[in-house]
């Protein structure tokens, strides 16, 4: 039976020979054998389930959840359709998100093409592949906030909701415009709109400065943020990290 050395499966992976001795000291995947050197070796049955592992970090459920999915599983064919699935989900979904917001690009440089207040046709046609549900799964990572998050849209009307809905998205436009414009992350333009990102944070409750700078590296760690970034413009989910960091240096330090 061939196997592969910790190296060779790190290469052909892309995931570091750090990560993967940590996944075998948590019990997640134990390589195939420890030869006489100490160095771990993999074989066929380790690759398959670094990749089932992979695959759900991608779709961003945590370690803890994933070790339970391995333990619980039996048939890894079946198993395997069941990921291939939920990929397939939110590669629709992702889809959605990516034509929503291309629309919403359009009907805006229509609107100042003619110099008039945006209008849309379809109010609804904004919130395909966004909705508040899936924003607030995003934020599983900052627990008080997401619940702050869910209370305050418990409470909200119809209309409230879309403008909300609308300006989330609207801000995310405005820094991929700035970023399309070659302004750097510390310039003062986008350093403005990341304070009218962060005045609506603290709108709903306070944010430390640690807190707001882990948001904005979960704008790159979180693989669904990270996608959602992506998908309006290469390079924003990094743009968005780096412009919050000076945003806390600058002015929360």
């Amino acid at each position: 039976m061939r196997d592969w050395p910790i190296a060779e499966v790190a290469r052909m992976s892309g995931v570091t020979a750090r990560t993967l001795r940590h996944y075998d000291q948590i019990g997640l995947l134990p390589p195939a054998r420890i030869g006489s050197n100490g160095h771990r070796y993999y074989a066929e049955r380790q690759l398959v389930l670094l990749q089932q592992i992979l695959v759900l970090r991608a779709l961003g459920v945590g370690l803890p959840e994933i070790g339970r999915v391995l333990a619980e599983q039996v048939d890894e064919v079946e198993a395997l359709r069941g990921h291939h699935r939920r990929l397939l989900a939110e590669r629709d979904r992702l889809d959605a998100l990516a034509t929503t917001v291309s629309r919403t690009i359009t009907e805006l440089e229509q609107s100042r093409k003619d110099g008039q207040p945006m209008t849309i046709n379809r109010p609804e046609n904004l919130f395909e592949g966004v909705q508040a549900s899936q924003y607030e799964e995003n934020m599983r990572d900052f627990p008080e906030l997401a619940q702050e998050v869910g209370r305050r849209a418990a409470t909200m009307s119809p209309d409230e909701a879309e403008a909300g809905q609308r300006e989330r998205t609207a801000q995310m436009i405005r820094l991929a415009e700035l970023m399309a414009a070659g302004f750097p992350p510390g310039a003062e333009p986008v350093q403005a709109a990341i304070d009218a990102q962060y005045r609506a944070l603290t709108a709903m409750r306070p944010a430390t400065p640690d807190e707001f700078r882990a948001m904005g590296r979960a704008c790159v760690d979180n693989e669904r943020w990270r996608a959602a970034y992506e998908a309006i413009a290469p390079g924003l989910a990094a743009y968005q990290r780096d412009a919050i960091e000076a945003y806390v240096m600058s002015r929360l330090a």
